[in-house]
């Protein structure tokens, strides 16, 4: 058998190992296996990469240090990605996603613009010296005006472009830096992204009728760096979930459009994969938030005005200390724990636990609600509990336990904010109208722990706080959730 087709049957396995990596990491239990298939899938890919024609003429032809450099960078970049995966904290996961989702954009644009130079340079040959070898005769072919390799080369400089610099601005926006916490809200905008559209458009047009121009290709890619940064500044509030997704999307269709640039096949199955995965994940969000992905682009949750946080509060606060709430939770024969971002911020995952398990030694039923947007990014709050050794039964999504509210003695929220909001329900004019929510206000009594009456991502006040059934624990998560607990096992 062939060189090459040994190449190929490891693509074939790579994809193979890439397609049963997603199976396993749709279920908490199996998403650890998923995650090191995928990686071996990569390991073989990127192994097998190296011993293809090009790639060894290189080496031949420049002696070893093609191979000496991708080792050296291949070992940074490894080393860069364990240090963060280890070292960066789990409140910022979604902005280490949003970050490698934009690497990745950038990888795809930067691979597109070497080729691109390659084939320029291999087809100059042609001109110079009557194509004398197949590869430089071969790149005069696909440098022709509307061939493949033209169209892939200016989908995947426009698609890479708009995901990092989008996703640089989501990282920014989830890290709340000074600049990007507000929306932008300039009302030429829309006009400004219709432009820039339009601008694309026409240069996209213009590098597939001259594939060979190289400054075509990056102006495209600069117009479109632009546009990825002014689609993302005015998207605020609880929409940042969906953008991460989106982004996820984006990173994948630019590494298939990548694939066909470089004629790599494990390339556009896996950026394929990555591209679907999170256009069906972005659908999901959008469905779990009632909004349109238009809504989500061209709206911004967030951004419009909400009602005032004095009007909503003044007066009606019930704060409480650990010993009155555990005095409530004694009686209680079923509690329903809601964890947010705040429950993320403090680490109080552990804390959780310890409460639910002195709650179930006194015979309660503990439940956990589950918002498909809690956090910064979907199933942010699976994680963090999962890491607890929560078991996996008890955590139960939102359609299946909001009509079971009413029958919940008591529902402790913690570090939940927007997603427990019933001003999405009671409020047409809120920024946050028709946005499914957990209707904890529903329970017979609701504890909400947080450090203050700050509002959520959104940026609006909650009527839940103000509710005559709920008492306010202000005090850091997991300090709160340690001190309830040690006044229950006292009483």
């Amino acid at each position: 058998m062939s060189s090459q087709a040994w190449i190929n049957l490891a693509y074939l396995a790579a994809a193979m190992l890439f397609i049963v990596a997603f199976k396993l990491m749709s279920g908490p239990r199996t998403a650890v296996r998923g995650n090191y298939l995928g990686a071996a899938g990569m390991a073989i890919a990127l192994l097998a990469a190296c011993f293809e024609r090009p790639v060894l003429e290189t080496i031949a032809a420049r002696g070893g240090w093609p191979l000496a450099l991708v080792a050296v960078a291949a070992a940074i970049g490894a080393a860069i990605g364990a240090t963060m995966a280890l070292k960066y904290p789990m409140t910022g996961m979604p902005q280490m996603v949003a970050l490698l989702n934009g690497f990745g954009g950038a990888a795809s644009t930067f691979v597109a613009g070497a080729e691109l130079w390659n084939k320029t340079g291999d087809a100059l040959a042609v001109d110079q010296a009557g194509g004398l070898t197949a590869v430089a005769t071969r790149a005069a072919a696909d440098l022709a005006p509307w061939t493949q390799f033209g169209i892939a080369t200016a989908l995947t400089g426009l698609i890479g472009a708009v995901t990092f610099w989008g996703s640089l601005v989501a990282f920014a926006k989830l890290e709340e830096l000074p600049r990007f916490k507000q929306a932008w809200t300039n009302p030429n905008r829309h006009w400004i992204n219709l432009g820039l559209a339009l601008a694309t458009l026409a240069l996209i047009a213009g590098v597939c009728l001259n594939p060979s121009s190289n400054l075509l290709f990056w102006a495209l890619v600069i117009v479109g760096s632009g546009l990825g940064c002014t689609l993302t500044l005015p998207i605020g509030g609880a929409d940042m979930p969906v953008v991460i997704c989106l982004l996820n999307s984006y990173s994948g269709l630019a590494a298939a459009a990548a694939g066909f640039v470089i004629d790599n096949s494990v390339l556009v199955i896996a950026g394929s994969l990555v591209g679907a995965s999170g256009l069906i994940l972005t659908a999901i969000m959008c469905q779990a938030m009632n909004r349109s992905l238009v809504g989500v682009l061209f709206g911004g949750l967030g951004t419009t005005t909400a009602a005032n946080a004095d009007d909503v509060y003044a007066g009606k606060i019930k704060s409480a200390s650990a010993e009155e709430i555990a005095m409530v939770l004694e009686n209680a024969s079923r509690v329903v724990i809601v964890p947010g971002y705040g429950l993320a911020v403090a680490q109080a995952q552990h804390a959780v636990r310890e409460l639910a398990n002195a709650l179930e030694k006194r015979g309660c039923t503990v439940e956990y609600a589950i918002h498909p947007v809690a956090g910064r990014m979907p199933g942010h709050m699976n994680v963090l509990l999962a890491e607890a050794d929560i078991p996996y039964e008890k955590l139960r999504e939102m359609d299946d336990i909001n009509p079971t509210f009413p029958e919940a003695d008591v529902a402790i929220v913690i570090g939940a904010n927007d997603v427990v909001n019933p001003a999405a329900r009671t409020d047409p004019k809120s920024p946050i109208a028709g946005m499914p929510i957990l209707d904890v206000d529903k329970a017979k009594t609701v504890v909400v722990v947080k450090r203050s009456l700050s509002p959520g991502f959104a940026g609006i006040p909650n009527p839940l706080f103000a509710a005559d059934n709920t008492l306010m624990y202000f005090a850091d998560g997991k300090k709160a959730i340690l001190d309830l607990t040690a006044a229950l096992q006292q009483g």
